[in-house]
Formats: C-alpha cells, structure tokens, sequence
C-alpha cells in the first residue's frame, strides 16, 4: 500500500535527516533556504523554524495569509508533542481511521497532522525543534521542509524524497 511507503520513507528521512548542531545562524539560514526554494517556484508559504518554545525564523511570503500562520502553529506543535513529522502522525492517524481529538484529546485549535513541519534534530541532543512550512498540500509542505533539511546537510534529496503520488 501507497500509504505504508510513505510511512517508510518518512521513518527514514527522520533517521537520516540530522543536523550536527544547531542555533540562531543554523535555523537563519535553514530559513533563508527555505525562503529561496519557495520564490524560486513562486510558492505561496508561511516558513517558521524554531528550536521548541523559541522562534528563530519566520517569513510570510506574498499570497499568504494569517491563517497560514494558524496551520504552521498548531503542525509544530504536533511534531512538539510527538517528536515525529506532522505528516507521519496524520498518516499513522489516517491508516487506523483515527484523529489527534478522538486518539489523544486534543483540541483542534491547537493541533493539525498534516504535513508540513518537521523535526529538527540534532545528532548529540536528540529532537530539539521544528522547521515548518504552511501553503502548499500538505505533502508538498512536507517535502520542501525535507529538500531544504537535505540541501543543508549535503544529502541526496532524490535519495530520501516521496514518491510523486500522493500518499
């Protein structure tokens, strides 16, 4: 099934997807990159990286609006709570026809699994923030957050990327 390789390559880009250190500089330029992929395609997307309970780097680009910012908050917070992408935990959730409410009681105002924010990990320190995006469908997000976090450590992204059909 579609849905479980997904989840695979997911698992994978979590494992190998680390930085080897991170601060306000790291989490700039992740940003800026993150900036320049999304002009570059003319995307429309909120970008928000932060190291948990600090923003470090936010960018609203032209077409955006204040509900991005919305849907960026409450995916980061989903990879907050469960150290895992947000796009993993909607389809983990998706595949047991479950949600965040019924499984975990929380609220929707808080929290949205869907794709788009991604941990930040360091290889010492463990998870230690998210890098999100909002914009795009939900595995588009996911995958420019992935591309970016690939460009930025020198890995392959044709090596760690999604299919092209949708998950």
């Amino acid at each position: 099934m579609e849905l479980s390789r997904d989840l695979e390559i997911i698992a994978l880009q979590e494992r190998e997807l680390q930085l080897r250190s991170f601060n306000s500089d790291i989490a700039w330029q992740l940003g800026v990159r993150l900036r320049g992929l999304a002009l570059s395609r003319n995307a429309s997307v909120v970008i928000d990286v932060r190291r948990f309970g600090q923003p470090l780097f936010y960018a609203a680009l032209a077409g955006t609006s204040p509900d991005n910012r919305e849907w960026a908050r409450k995916k980061s917070n989903v990879v907050a709570r469960f150290h895992r992408s947000s796009y993993a935990v909607g389809l983990i959730l998706r595949q047991k026809n479950e949600t965040l409410s019924d499984k975990y009681g929380l609220p929707p105002a808080r929290y949205a699994s869907h794709g788009g924010s991604f941990p930040i990990a360091v290889s010492s320190a463990g998870i230690i923030g998210s890098v999100t995006v909002s914009g795009l469908s939900q595995r588009a997000d996911h995958e420019l957050v992935v591309e970016a976090l690939c460009s930025e450590i020198g890995r392959d992204y044709a090596v760690l990327a999604l299919s092209n059909s949708a998950g």
